[in-house]
């Protein structure tokens, strides 16, 4: 049965209206209390969230929900998604509940939510957890708690960031853009602390300006910003600081295809890597260019490939562990070091591998030839098979049979909005944009919004 609340990272949509309205919100910590008392001795829950103005109300929703089941919460305010999973795996944690929206607008926000073993749940477990929501969501009623913020946590995870990294950065100079999110306080800081000299934008947070033309989806800032300062590299984060995008000295950008290819390689060049039976292989999703792939091959290493979502890319990690996986926007997961996604690790991983080699972060980016990639979102009313959407179908037939081997196409639904994405890769830009907008017209035609 398909889930109803939980997309591919936990719970989202536009805070105060279903599935985020007070009613729901209390019943989801209401039935993670009953869930937490039945899976692990512990009766602490550690609640972090982003810089939406939404969300200490519903941080306040969420330990209302626990109380009711006899379940603490403790407070670590404003903190990533990853630094979260982190702190919730070291310490006497049952679970742990992040609040953001991740690249989203202010408008939006979400509840992510890890085990104590720092993982996020099975898609079983998320099941049978909105059950027990939407059971509970008749029969409660609000009564926030009153949160105080310890932050001593976010402390505690820097101190956890900065044990991965062996070197020192001093006198690098550095631009960071924290989108107004989570990374704000924890970027500058952990770099600072391993003596790099860092110029920062997107680091001033009213609750409204989150991920506003700033931070990992809009790159032009900062790559205009690395230019006008004169820095070596520039690092931008989303919402929730679990995804990482870098840009080189000359302002060119590096998504997360770049960064695991840097680092796989170093890896590997290093004997870094762990030994395991089969030959060194990263985790990547269906979104990743086949110029990746090539490029790993040609360093021996092998690529497989997830549906898209970094929990899904993790869980094929610990499958055939392996030690490096990602996405293309920029989730990449270390497993040596954490459990999910962490943009502040990854931009240490790329800084490790610079501070190394004493080479530009252009030069490490050589070697991978992209091909032409486009992808298009559209807007849906409802969400149907391909097969059942006859014209669709058609077009994408039509595209695989035009690219052959030179090329591929993928369709799907988002897990968290109401659209259809359309990627298309191919041996040139124009094949690439005709047949995008094909398929997408086709979509459009079919069950557009």
């Amino acid at each position: 049965m398909a889930k109803q609340l939980f997309g591919t990272d936990g719970i989202r949509g536009v805070a105060g209206e279903y599935p985020l309205d007070p009613q729901t919100v209390h019943a989801f910590g209401a039935a993670l209390g009953r869930w937490c008392k039945s899976h692990t001795p512990s009766s602490q829950v550690l609640i972090g969230m982003d810089t939406r103005e939404s969300g200490s109300a519903i941080a306040a929703q969420v330990a209302a929900g626990l109380a009711l089941q006899g379940v603490r919460t403790r407070f670590a305010g404003l903190i990533s998604t990853p630094g979260v999973a982190h702190l919730t795996k070291e310490g006497d944690f049952a679970a742990g509940v992040m609040i953001s929206a991740s690249h989203n607008p202010y408008q939006d926000n979400g509840l992510k939510l890890f085990s104590h073993s720092g993982y996020k749940l099975p898609d079983q477990e998320e099941h049978a957890l909105e059950q027990e929501i939407l059971h509970l969501r008749g029969q409660l009623g609000p009564s926030p708690e009153n949160m105080k913020s310890e932050w001593d946590w976010a402390e505690r995870y820097l101190d956890h960031l900065a044990s991965t990294f062996p070197a020192r950065l001093d006198g690098m100079h550095l631009a960071v853009d924290c989108g107004h999110g989570a990374a704000t306080h924890l970027a500058p800081a952990v770099l600072e602390r391993l003596g790099a000299r860092v110029s920062r934008i997107g680091c001033f947070p009213n609750g409204r300006n989150i991920n506003l033309d700033c931070g990992a989806l809009h790159l032009e800032t900062l790559s205009r910003f690395v230019l006008e300062t004169g820095a070596a590299a520039g690092f931008a984060f989303d919402g929730d600081a679990d995804r990482c995008i870098a840009v080189t000295a000359s302002g060119r950008v590096l998504d997360g295809d770049f960064l695991m290819l840097i680092c796989a390689r170093h890896m590997r060049a290093t004997g870094a890597w762990p030994r395991t039976d089969g030959p060194p292989t990263l985790v990547s999703t269906v979104m990743s260019n086949l110029g990746l792939e090539i490029a790993l091959a040609e360093s021996g290493i092998r690529m497989v490939r997830t549906a898209v979502g970094d929990k899904y890319v993790l869980e094929e990690m610990l499958r055939i562990q392996s030690p490096i996986g990602g996405e293309q926007s920029g989730h990449l997961i270390f497993s040596q070091h954490a459990t999910t996604g962490d943009g502040l690790l990854t931009a240490l991983r790329v800084l490790e591998v610079m501070a190394h080699t004493a080479a530009p972060l252009e030069e490490l980016a050589s070697g991978m030839n992209l091909f032409p990639q486009k992808l298009v979102n559209v807007r849906i009313k409802a969400r149907k098979p391909l097969a059942e959407l006859p014209s669709v179908a058609v077009q994408i037939q039509l595209a695989e049979k035009t690219l052959g081997a030179d090329g591929r196409v993928l369709v799907r639904f988002s897990g968290t909005e109401p659209l259809a994405r359309v990627m298309v890769e191919g041996p040139t830009t124009e094949t690439v944009d005709q047949l995008t907008a094909q398929i997408a017209s086709a979509i459009q035609s079919e069950i557009g919004g």
